[in-house]
This record gives structure tokens, C-alpha cells and sequence, in this order.
């Protein structure tokens, strides 16, 4: 995680840190980003005019409630999801830094062994997206009566392959996520004073600014990925017919083609306004986590 590489923990405390880390940043803004996102306005249909008309419409028409429909999804995925990029990311890095014969982190594998650790988080993470986006999304949550609901009629109609549907996009959400990420953390952390040592309140200020910062960054490099894997995930599958949205690259042509540019960032405000602060939380609990576990193993 740093520029200077401190002793590496076990891999079962870095998994535990980020666990920590996922679960806290849980409470930060999950609202109905989804919304935005899941497909085009449709004639006769309702429309969001923003992340505030968004909001306004589905209290008035749905209830409260509304807007965390397929919370349960999120919340046990946030755990195994974090855990899986944190400990992935140190993994990596350790990794890479072996293969390339480096002992201190750089710019360049900062980047790299965030985007791979993106792509492994990703293999984790796609089942449980795609339940929350078909309980999301108004058109198809009538259909389902919860999580479980979800998997069994998906795998049933489906198959069970189905439920991997999105990955390669999610793959590409969350390589240029975590790129974006880490890359900017080790870019601003080396930018900013170096804490005194032992000064926490100053190294949890870097934290929270360099992975404020990194969320966002993050943020804006994935948005278009992210909207387009919440339509490839959204679709159910027919035999012996294409669907409309299949792939990343070419469903991100589709969405700009017939709705502009604008398209690909529908949700972004939500998004960024969770994921921004978000980012330097998690980064923040992760450090105090991997701190307490140094002092607890007397390092």
C-alpha cells in the first residue's frame, strides 16, 4: 500500500483488514445509484432528470424504502469484496515487485498491481452485483422476492453460468477502478508531508485525502463501465437471440450512439459522492487495521 514497503503481514490479516475497512465504508451514501443507470428513458415510462429528481420520484411513487431496495446484497459483498482488494493489492504488490527486481513501490506498479488486483476482486464480486442490479431495477424486481428469489430463478431460467453474466465488464470496472485508486494514492501520498513518527493524526489525514482523492479518480475512469455492466447485467437472457447489450467496449458504442456521451455517466454524481469519501475511509480503516495487527504481533 505505501511507497516504502513495510513488513508484510500474513495474507489472513490483510484479508481481515479490509473486511474491517469494507464493512465500515457500508454506511457511506447507499442510495439508489442504480437507477440512473439501468437503462434508457422509455416512452410512458418514468424519468430521472438527475440524482435529486431520481430521488424525489421514487420516495413520492415507491416509499422510502424504495431507495434501498437490494441493500443485501451490497452489504455481504462489501466484506469479501474489500478484503479481496485490499490483501490483493499487497499480494500483488509483493509480487510485482519480485518479478521486476524493485524494492520500493513506483508510479508505474502502483498502477499495475491495482489494476490487477481490480481484475482479481472482480471474479468475487459479479454474482453478487448481479443480484443487486435485478433488485434494483423497477422492471424486474416485481419478479423476485428477495436474494435468494434471485439466484434461484436465475440459475433455473437461466442456467447456472448466468450468474457470471457482466463479468467481463465488471472486469473492466474495477481494473480501471483500482488503477485509478492506488495509483493516486501513491501520487498524492508522495505529494503531501510525511507524518512525523508515530503521529496518527497526521497520517490519517494523508489517508483520508490520497484515498478521497483516489476514489474519485477511480470514480471517473470506471462510470461509463460501470453503467454498461448494470445494462449487460440487466438483461436476461434468450436463447438463439443476441442481446442488445453483450459486451463492454461495444455496449459503450451502443449507449453513445443512442443517447450521447452524457449516457455514460448517468449515476456519476451518486457514485462519486459515495465512492470519493468512501475511498479515503476505507483506506483509513485499512492502515489502523494493519497497524493494530503489527502491534498485536509485537512488529
Amino acid at each position: 500500500m505505501s511507497d516504502k514497503p513495510q513488513a508484510p503481514l500474513p495474507f489472513v490479516y490483510q484479508f481481515a483488514a479490509g473486511a474491517v475497512a469494507g464493512v465500515s465504508e457500508v454506511p457511506i451514501g447507499r442510495g439508489q445509484d442504480s437507477s440512473l443507470q439501468t437503462g434508457p428513458a422509455v416512452p410512458g415510462g418514468e424519468h430521472y432528470n438527475g440524482m435529486f429528481d431520481c430521488f424525489r420520484k421514487i420516495i413520492k411513487n415507491e416509499g422510502f424504502k424504495t431507495l434501498y431496495r437490494g441493500i443485501s446484497a451490497p452489504i455481504l459483498m462489501e466484506a469479501p469484496k474489500r478484503a479481496t482488494k485490499f490483501a490483493a493489492n499487497d499480494s500483488w504488490g509483493a509480487f510485482y515487485r519480485n518479478l521486476f527486481g524493485v524494492e520500493k513501490q513506483t508510479q508505474g506498479l502502483a498502477t499495475l498491481t491495482g489494476a490487477t488486483a481490480g481484475a482479481t476482486e472482480a471474479f468475487v464480486v459479479v454474482p453478487f452485483e448481479l443480484v443487486k442490479i435485478r433488485l434494483q431495477d423497477k422492471a424486474s424486481a416485481g419478479k423476485y422476492n428477495g436474494m435468494l428469489d434471485v439466484v434461484k430463478k436465475i440459475v433455473k431460467t437461466e442456467g447456472p453460468l448466468a450468474m457470471y453474466n457482466g463479468l467481463e465488464s465488471t472486469l473492466w470496472r474495477h481494473i480501471l477502478w483500482n488503477a485509478g485508486y492506488f495509483g493516486c494514492i501513491f501520487q498524492v501520498r508522495a505529494q503531501l508531508p510525511k507524518p512525523e513518527p508515530g503521529n496518527k493524526g497526521q497520517q490519517t489525514r494523508n489517508d483520508l485525502l490520497a484515498g478521497s482523492i483516489g476514489g474519485i479518480a477511480g470514480t471517473v475512469l470506471n462510470t461509463p463501465m460501470d453503467v454498461v455492466k448494470s445494462r449487460i447485467q440487466n438483461t436476461t437472457k434468450v436463447p438463439g437471440q443476441i442481446p442488445k447489450y453483450n459486451w463492454a467496449w461495444p455496449a459503450i458504442g451502443t449507449v453513445m450512439k443512442e443517447e450521447g456521451f452524457g449516457a455514460l455517466y448517468k449515476g456519476f454524481i451518486p457514485k462519486v459522492l459515495r465512492l470519493g469519501p468512501g475511498g479515503g475511509i476505507l483506506l483509513v480503516v485499512f492502515t489502523g487495521m494493519m497497524d493494530f495487527f503489527r502491534k498485536m504481533r509485537d512488529e
